[in-house]
């Protein structure tokens, strides 16, 4: 029963970290370059979002600055890997040090900003888990509706072939390092978006949150696409799929504390999820594929005795 009783708030918070994880999979999966700021910028989103709504602006305006933010430091980000020529791992971690300062600045100094005790009109609140489903669910599907139509446009496609063939791409006449900059920004703006959603959610926004959002972007994205490959291996699916695999990460994740784990353990428990869901399909090819033979079998007489054996 304490385990029912926490499953519509774990739902809550899983959509929310499942739509950071969509940002984790258009820097990861479409443009093939690991991001490391997303723990950073998750943080902006929160910071300015709560910062915003305590001096009396709207929530929806506040979320809107927050996608700004946070698409302001995949920018810089992505200008550090393309036209300064730093790896783009490297970048991200730089960019998350350098957001750890303006985060800071943006609390005024303080670690902490709370909330709730005031009269603050927010989109979604902990306190009401069943309307915070509805109002995630409900921005989550204007967000990969956003999505679906951006990537079909020719600049979407384009954006896909650079993270597919960024040679190939470069030969055509594309520009690879602007795709590559904005693709960045789109991925930090829906992270921090999923960050001032978190804000209003849990009432405060705290310097150190953030820490290992990568780790839970990337537990989302493996547990979504082990399922939604096998359905319909398309991108709206994906999405989707990353979406659900934010919610059984977090089942799991309540679950897993209900049974008394130390919460200092929890994020251990993220990384090996990840690592688990990285080592799976390749130990399944190494060790439980048949090897098929690399010359066809033409003749009768060879038939005959590829059945003998």
């Amino acid at each position: 029963m304490v385990f029912l009783n926490a499953l519509p708030g774990a739902v809550a918070e899983g959509l929310i970290w499942g739509l950071m994880a969509i940002g984790v999979y258009i820097s990861y999966k479409i443009l093939d370059i690991a991001d490391l700021t997303v723990d950073g910028s998750i943080c902006t989103g929160m910071c300015v979002c709560a910062m915003l709504i305590t001096n009396g602006v709207p929530a929806w305006i506040s979320v809107i600055a927050a996608f700004l933010a946070g698409a302001l430091a995949g920018i810089v980000t992505g200008l550090l890997h393309t036209l300064f020529g730093i790896p783009s791992i490297l970048a991200g971690i730089l960019t998350q040090l350098m957001l750890y300062s303006v985060n800071l600045a943006i609390l005024g100094g303080k670690s902490l900003v709370t909330l709730y005790g005031g009269n603050h009109s927010l989109l979604l609140s902990m306190s009401d888990n069943i309307m915070a489903i509805v109002v995630a669910g409900l921005l989550i599907v204007a967000t990969i509706i956003c999505l679906w139509l951006f990537f079909y446009t020719e600049v979407g496609l384009t954006l896909k072939s650079t993270g597919d063939n960024p040679d190939m791409s470069r030969a055509q006449g594309i520009n690879v390092d602007f795709n590559k900059v904005l693709g960045l920004a789109i991925s930090n703006g829906i992270v921090a978006f999923a960050g001032a959603l978190l804000a209003q959610y849990k009432g405060s926004a705290n310097i150190n949150d953030g820490r290992g959002a990568i780790v839970i972007g990337l537990a989302a994205i493996f547990i979504g696409l082990s399922v939604s490959m096998k359905i319909k291996p398309n991108f709206v699916v994906s999405l989707i799929g990353v979406i659900g695999g934010g919610i059984v990460y977090y089942i799991i994740y309540n679950f897993v504390i209900l049974l008394g784990l130390k919460t200092d353990y929890l994020k251990m428990l993220s990384a090996i999820i990840v690592a688990i869901f990285l080592a799976v399909p390749y130990l399944k090819g190494k060790y439980f594929t048949k090897k098929k033979s690399i010359l066809p079998i033409t003749s009768e007489k060879e038939k005959e005795g590829a059945e003998n054996a």
